[in-house]
């Protein structure tokens, strides 16, 4: 049996067509930020701003072919409530969504996310980065969560990875429930 993967984000339930129209906004705002901000990042992986936004592109058509293709990999939901029975997935991705907008989204918030990812996730969850975006600065909050968590009886790590792109993020923070 093939591995079956499903994505989550509210934007699903607007459809291929309105999510190819934004994606391709989403890009060239981000290209133009990059650009802008070039020192800001570590271009040893993509080489140069014209490299990843060629990269970027290439995504985007892979991305909305396959959103066409598979729909229903697709879930729109948002966290902290994922329509997901409890411990019915193996692994649990998050990038570039908790501690990255850390300034928009509270602790608390953080905190019910990851419990609720560790909830439908019957082996690991995996966060990357754990920086805010922008400034590339660490999470305030983050070593109290931490505690908090590990409080509830998840067990918490947090890994060098062997991946940066926004200078200071080479960090994942790792969750698992105590069996």
């Amino acid at each position: 049996m093939g591995v079956r993967a499903l994505a989550a984000d509210p934007l699903y339930a607007h459809g291929a067509g309105v999510l190819a129209d934004r994606l391709a906004a989403d890009l060239e705002q981000g290209n133009a930020m990059i650009s802008a901000n070039a020192e800001r990042f570590v271009w040893r992986w993509y080489g140069s701003p014209e490299r990843r936004s060629e990269l970027r592109l290439r995504a985007r058509k892979a991305f909305v072919a396959d959103l066409r293709r598979r729909p229903g990999s697709y879930v729109a939901a948002s966290l902290p409530h994922l329509p997901l029975a409890g411990g019915s997935v193996d692994l649990v991705l998050c990038s570039h969504l908790l501690f990255t907008w850390a300034d928009r989204l509270g602790r608390e918030w953080h905190r019910a996310a990851i419990t609720e990812m560790s909830r439908v996730c019957r082996g690991e969850v995996r966060i990357f980065p754990l920086v805010r975006m922008g400034d590339g600065e660490p999470v305030p909050f983050l070593g109290a969560l931490l505690d908090e968590l590990r409080g509830e009886g998840l067990a918490c790590a947090v890994r060098e990875v062997p991946y940066e792109f926004q200078r200071g993020a080479r960090h994942m923070l790792t969750v698992t429930r105590h069996h």
